[in-house]
Formats: structure tokens, sequence, C-alpha cells
């Protein structure tokens, strides 16, 4: 079905920044090469693509799907076929026909402005007939639950509600081979448990499937075999009688996540992790002195809907504290509120004693999107962290970049590293800032479990330099490692559902 035969390939100069950062397609360009890869896909089959940021994993995606060479240009050696074709020598149009991809960033695969037209966009694209697209739309909407999300802008959804889209895109085509990179980079544990129910239909239905993942445990029990690459070479493969077998210490020992299951990462009553409640902590309480108190937060569409209605909520100030919940909930638009990006924000911010309005917040707090890629603005990754800081200092700036593994590449164009160095270059211009107030959106999606280890200890040393940590996150591995309370959106925000 799928074969790579003694494939190397090297991007060409630039290219990550003209075409990858332009289109958007895929988060993975490192220092952009593979070396002497062998790799045979059955029809049918589920293998698990993971290993460090920037390893490769994409790279061989694009070259199954296509997009090299026809999008991303550089110098190959070896074959790749899919299907008996050769698909260095096919057109993307004839590719498409039988390989659907799933970026790990959905905005880049989007064509039209609202959902119901983008699921329609694939099918019209094969030429079907108007009645069988608006028959599959119907079936792929009932199956996945999509409801809620049709007829609606695509701007107005959260990540994750975008992510639903682009699987939904997928799943109408009917193609045989589907590729997905990095799908659960910005899920709730609802909604992971829900792609992986999805999966588990496709693999039923005799899909060929291969997954690009930092974050394996919700694959595990899915996936027939796990390759797993580093810096641009297979330097393993487990069996799934390995996979059965192979202990978590031994992940970690591989660079890999946890293969526990996403349930099992839950808060638990012996963790230190303190849950937060609108009447305060379960376990103890906050004084008002001692945290940072938001009243009648509220944020409206242009259209009238009601994103955000929180009547007060305390966060601790000098802690590192999560806020969690489902896609949609509200998290981000929190974010934005805090920082004074909300122009249709209402509401008071009150920090240790003084109010602040939302042009006053934005000297007093910095964030950190979950797109990087609209705060990367410089021509260099050592000039986005120097104009970060209050008074330039380029050895505090390249101290910081050692400390994020990024002094390597100071000199390089932001928009040409990997998705996960992109969120270490944004990380970094926050350290630089030195603001008291730092926010994080999804710091670790497509991070793999070094790189997350590490957000772990710069935020828990932002903590140690009194600064207040505030992370949105689904990522229950970071939770457990660094982050002192949780909250969960839904009990504060009167207009959502359940945590995830």
């Amino acid at each position: 079905m799928i074969e790579l035969k003694n494939v190397t390939f090297e991007y060409s100069a630039g290219d990550g920044i003209e075409k990858g950062a332009a289109g958007g397609v895929g988060e993975e360009i490192s220092n952009g090469s593979l070396r002497g890869i062998n790799l045979s896909v059955a029809e049918g089959e589920f293998v698990l693509l993971t290993g460090g940021s920037g390893c490769g994993k994409t790279t061989i995606l694009r070259l199954i799907n296509g997009l090299i060479p026809n999008f991303f240009e550089g110098r190959i050696e070896g074959s790749v076929t899919v299907d008996g074709f050769d698909v260095s020598h096919a057109e993307l149009y004839d590719t498409a026909k039988s390989v659907s991809t799933v970026f790990q960033n959905p905005r880049s695969q989007f064509f039209n402005v609202d959902t119901t037209s983008e699921l329609a966009f694939a099918c019209e694209n094969q030429g079907m007939d108007e009645n069988e697209i608006l028959r599959r739309i119907e079936s792929t909407v009932r199956e996945l639950h999509l409801e809620p999300l049709m007829d609606r802008s695509l701007f107005n959804l959260s990540g994750g509600q975008k992510q639903k889209i682009a699987c939904a895109s997928v799943a109408v085509t009917g193609n045989k081979i589907i590729l997905l990179d990095e799908p659960s980079a910005n899920l709730d544990l609802r909604t992971i448990d829900e792609l992986a129910g999805l999966l588990k239909k496709w693999k039923s239905e005799g899909k060929t499937i291969i997954v690009a993942e930092h974050r394996i445990s919700y694959l595990w029990d899915l996936a027939d075999r796990t390759v797993i690459l580093k810096d641009g070479q297979i330097v393993r493969e487990l069996s799934r009688t390995q996979m059965d077998t192979i202990s978590e210490e031994k992940l970690h020992a591989l660079g890999l996540r946890t293969n526990v299951g996403n349930k099992d990462l839950r808060v638990k009553p012996e963790d230190d992790i303190m849950p937060m409640s609108p009447s305060g902590l379960t376990r103890g309480s906050i004084q008002d002195d001692k945290s940072m108190v938001l009243q009648n937060f509220r944020y409206k569409y242009r259209n009238g809907y009601l994103a955000l209605n929180i009547p007060q909520m305390q966060i601790p100030v000098g802690k590192i504290t999560a806020i969690t919940g489902n896609n949609g909930d509200g998290k981000t638009t929190l974010l934005n509120c805090l920082c004074g990006l909300g122009k249709r924000s209402k509401g008071t911010l009150l920090y240790k004693g003084k109010s602040y309005k939302p042009r006053q917040r934005q000297k007093l707090i910095y964030f950190v999107m979950q797109d990087v890629n609209h705060q990367l603005f410089t021509e260099s990754v050592l000039d986005e962290v120097l104009i970060s800081q209050p008074e330039e200092n380029e050895e505090e700036a390249r101290r910081i970049l050692d400390s994020l593994d990024l002094e390597q590449f100071a000199d390089r164009h932001p928009q040409s590293l990997s998705g996960g160095q992109k969120q270490r270059v944004a990380v970094a211009s926050a350290i630089a800032s030195g603001r008291d107030i730092m926010l994080f959106d999804e710091p670790t999606s497509g991070l793999d479990y070094t790189h997350m280890l590490q957000i772990g200890e710069i935020l828990r040393s932002l903590k140690a330099q009194g600064k207040t940590v505030i992370v949105v996150t689904h990522d229950r591995e970071l939770i457990k490692e660094c982050c002192d309370e949780e909250i969960c959106l839904h009990e504060f925000n009167q207009i959502r559902s359940d945590c995830g």
C-alpha cells in the first residue's frame, strides 16, 4: 500500500520560510532532513510515528501525500510509492483521491469561511454528485456529533473545534489512506476520546492510517506498530507485542511521552494540585491580598454570542494555575480578555490592591498565544527575544535561548522552525519581557516529552522569580509536572458544559 525505499530528503534553502509560513502546511521543519528511510505500511495497517520535535515525522507524511516535492521542494533520493504509483511524479489532485491528511494546524487546510461548505469542498473537488455530497455530509455530521458546529463561521471556532471540522472533512471523502499530524495537539480529554473512537471506526473499516503524534496514550491500544524517529532516521520499531510489554520508564528513556490513558492522568486526591471552585479552593482558601481577582468578566462577539460570563474568579499570585475545560469553553477568550486584547470585553481585574484597565494590563501581562505564528515578527530568533526585553541585552537573550535549546537557531528565521521550536521561541520572548503575570495558551502543543518537561521546569523557574503563571492546557502530563492549582472554567463561566 505505502512504501518508502532508501529515502533521503533535504529541504531547499528557504523553502520552509517561503512556503511553510505562507501556506501554513504542517509544522515540522527542523534542519529539514531524512536519512535512509525504509518504511512499508500494509493495507489496513495502523502505524504510529513518534519521536522528538523536528525528527522528521511530518516530512514523512508530506512524502506520502505528495506535498513533497509538489509544494515543498528539496533534494530527494529513493522512491515513495502509494497504492501502486510513484507519488513524486503524480499530480496532487490524483494523490488526493486516495490520501487525506489532517494537519497539526487545521486552519492551514481550510478553503471556506463556514463549516458546512468546508465539508462539501473535498467532495466537490472529486466531482461528486450534489445529492451524494449532501448524503455524505449528513452521515459524517451524525457519526461525529457535529450538529452544534454546522453552519458556523470557521473564524469563530476554538482550536479544538477546528480540529473536529478538519477530521470531518477527511471522513466525508471516504479515502482509504488517512494521515494525521499531531491531531490531539489542541484537543480536550473528551474530544481526544472522541478522536480515538473515530480512529477505531476508520480502522474497523479497513482504512490505512498513519498518525504522527507526541501524545501517544490515546493511540497505544489502536496502533498495530510504532515507528520511532530521531534526527531524520528510524531508530526503533515496536511491534504490537512489544508495545504491550514495554514499560513507561523505557518509553521515557526513548524520549517519548507516557502511554498511560488520559483518564489515569486526571487529578487524584493524592496529587499536590489543588482544584479550585467558585467558592475557593476545595482544600484551604485564598486571601484577597494573595490573589488576582476577576469580577464580572464578560465577552460578546459582534453577533451577540456571549462567550464569557464570569461573575468572580480568584487566581493565586505567585503560583502556577492551570485553566482547563472543553474546547469552546472560553479558555482562550479568557486569556485575551485578561491581557487586554478583547475589545468587546467587560470586567474588572484587581491585582495587589490595584484595579487595571485593559490598556494597563498590556504592560503588566505577557501572553504566549496558542498559534505562535501570530506573534513572531522579526527576521531572526535572537531578534524575537531582544524586542521583548525592556532594554536590549544580547548576553541575557542568548542565555534565555540556551535554556530552551534554541541558541543554535539564534540566527534562523523564526518561521523556518518546527512547531515545537516556534513555541519555545515564544516562551523565550515571554521570559525576556520580565512582566509580572505570564499567560500561556497550550504551551506544550506539539512538544515531545523532553521539551514538555523543559517547559514545566521553565514555568517553575518563573514561579520562583515571583511571577504569576496562568496556563490554559489540555496536557495532563504538564499539569502533574508543574501546576499548583487547577481551575475548570465551566465552574466559573456560566454558559458552558462539563469539563472533559
